[in-house]
């Protein structure tokens, strides 16, 4: 791996852009996640099935309640995931800002050495006409 230039260099390692092969762990992390997420949920609406048709033979009252706890679960379990979704999109939205203000910043550093290094070339020619004006030449 090329060594880091720049600022991000001396940037602990959780503030550090992330490397290629993060970015394709953290896809297959979230990818893995969402599978996850629609399995549990699938597995929760058949067993709130099945103990709905139980207790509707049981228990009218207990399945009006049980729609109820349904419909606001379900209505909390997409809040969530819309909340989650938002805080991702944060999260790489912040991640790119972080990777651009890093290459701006070694820009302008870049272009502070070379502001410096012309500087010094200025005033090493100057110094260099001043002390030939100061020197009496040959009359």
């Amino acid at each position: 791996m090329a060594e880091k230039s720049g600022p991000e260099k001396f940037a602990p390692p959780d503030r550090r852009p992330p490397e290629k092969l993060i970015d394709v762990d953290q896809a297959a992390a979230n990818a893995f996640e969402g599978e996850i997420r629609e399995f549990v949920r699938r597995d929760v609406s058949v067993l709130h099935r099945q103990r709905s048709e139980v207790d509707a033979a049981n228990d009218p009252a207990a399945e009006n309640l049980n729609e109820l706890i349904r419909r606001v679960a379900g209505a909390s379990l997409e809040e969530i995931d819309r909340v989650i979704r938002e805080l991702e999109s944060v999260r790489d939205m912040l991640r790119n800002e972080g990777v651009r203000v890093s290459r701006e910043v070694a820009g302008y550093a870049s272009l502070s050495h070379a502001a410096t290094t012309a500087m010094k070339v200025f005033a090493d020619s100057i110094k260099q006409w001043k002390d030939a004006a100061d020197k009496p030449g040959p009359r």
